[in-house]
């Protein structure tokens, strides 16, 4: 049972896979705001561009 506790211990396979899942997040963040941005200020040009043509 210890030698088990010790080899799980040393065990660092997962340790990339959670470095991964954070990188992941954090660019899927950043392509959200990104993408959130950018379409609120198409909705203003088209929202401009609709009151122009009224």
């Amino acid at each position: 049972m210890l030698q088990l506790l010790s080899r799980f211990l040393r065990d660092q396979s997962g340790a990339t896979a959670i470095e991964y899942c954070l990188l992941a997040a954090g660019i899927s963040i950043v392509i959200i705001t990104a993408v959130n941005s950018i379409g609120t200020s198409l909705n203003t040009k088209f929202t401009s561009v609709n009151s122009s043509l009224k």
